[in-house]
């Protein structure tokens, strides 16, 4: 019993040194605290002429400072985290460079915070689950401006049939029709009761009651990910002769149409710029090399996640302003100069075509 109430003595001394320490403050003990029961205080429990007593009260505050440490940075989970590369960054199983690879994060990609240590950041992005160096990461107010600058508001019709109207009310005309599941890029949120979204680049009007919003930055791709995307590019891929990009009539319609989803109701001017765009990412290193892989990249084109550049690429009636545009992109024509981002213009710095902004 006395042994035990010794050891715990000396563990209160321990913490009363290290507390002093950490914070700058004298700690003095009381009678009630039990420091008193060895005779001396705190000084009997390290012999000042010990050689490693200063090792032992350093070692201590150091441990206690790395906790406290680790639990500031464990309240960090559930924050947004953003990749800061040219490239492309490593996601590994482990907080170690040497631990198998899970998945890739890209330029512009982004995340949750699930939790952080030693220099490193456990991540969800998409379907990754894994570790990434801080290194090579953005965090809070750096990480909000960059996916406040990449990310986009989008909208998840969730009813069976949702109109899209020319004016926000009832009685404008009406554009076309969302079908349920339908996900549309956001222009503007009013406080009337309707959402301006984009229609084929035209300005539509959706009733803010059947809609959900999500705001989405683009994520990154699991090894079984990226290898399912590359075969699928390997298939797609029958001839591209680089620096001419000669393709089949396949892929130029499937450009067409991806240029038809994004800029249908756009001047010409505009469709080719958005086909420019595309071919634009398919010679950047930071993207995938071929124009499937371009367009069908996770999370790059809204038609391409929801499914209507499918639908529209399979009926076949792409518009000939669009095929055309696509021909001059493949052909190396280029109106953007190398941007390879656009989004409607909502007052974003950059090269305004039509309703577009390109950067």
């Amino acid at each position: 019993m006395a042994k035990s109430r010794k050891m715990s003595a000396l563990a209160m001394g321990f913490m009363a040194i290290s507390l002093s320490l950490y914070t700058g403050m004298v700690v003095q003990a009381s009678e009630d605290d039990g420091l008193e029961q060895m005779r001396g205080g705190v000084a009997a429990v390290l012999n000042p002429g010990s050689a490693n007593s200063v090792d032992i009260v350093n070692a201590t505050a150091r441990q206690l400072n790395l906790e406290l440490v680790e639990q500031k940075e464990e309240s960090q989970a559930g924050r947004l985290v953003m990749a800061n590369v040219t490239n492309s960054l490593n996601v590994r199983a482990e907080a170690s460079e040497t631990a198998d690879k899970v998945g890739m994060l890209y330029k512009d990609c982004g995340g949750t915070i699930l939790e952080r240590r030693d220099g490193w950041t456990k991540l969800q992005s998409g379907n990754i689950i894994g570790w990434a160096s801080d290194e090579y990461l953005l965090f809070d107010e750096e990480a909000q401006e960059l996916a406040n600058s990449v990310g986009k508001m989008v909208a998840t019709i969730n009813t069976e049939a949702l109109r899209v109207r020319s004016e926000p009310n009832t009685e404008a005309d009406v554009y076309g029709v969302f079908p349920k599941g339908e996900l549309v890029e956001v222009l503007n949120e009013g406080d009337d009761g309707w959402i301006c979204v984009d229609y084929e680049g035209k300005d539509g009007y959706v009733s803010s009651e059947f809609v959900v919003l999500d705001f989405k930055i683009d994520a990154g791709e699991t090894v079984d990910e990226i290898e399912a995307r590359e075969q699928a590019e390997e298939e797609a891929k029958r001839h591209v002769k680089y620096g001419e990009f000669t393709t089949d009539v396949d892929t130029t319609l499937l450009l067409a149409a991806l240029i038809q989803c994004e800029a249908g109701g756009e001047i010409y001017e505009g469709q080719v710029a958005v086909g420019a765009v595309v071919m634009n990412r398919v010679r950047s290193a930071a993207y995938p090399n071929t124009i499937h892989g371009v367009i069908y990249a996770s999370g790059q084109f809204t038609p391409a996640m929801t499914g209507k550049l499918d639908q529209v690429y399979a009926a076949g009636n792409i518009y000939e302003s669009c095929i055309k545009a696509a021909k001059e992109a493949l052909a190396g024509t280029s109106n953007v100069g190398d941007l390879t981002h656009f989004r409607r213009n909502n007052g974003r710095e950059g090269l305004v075509i039509g309703n577009h902004v390109f950067y």
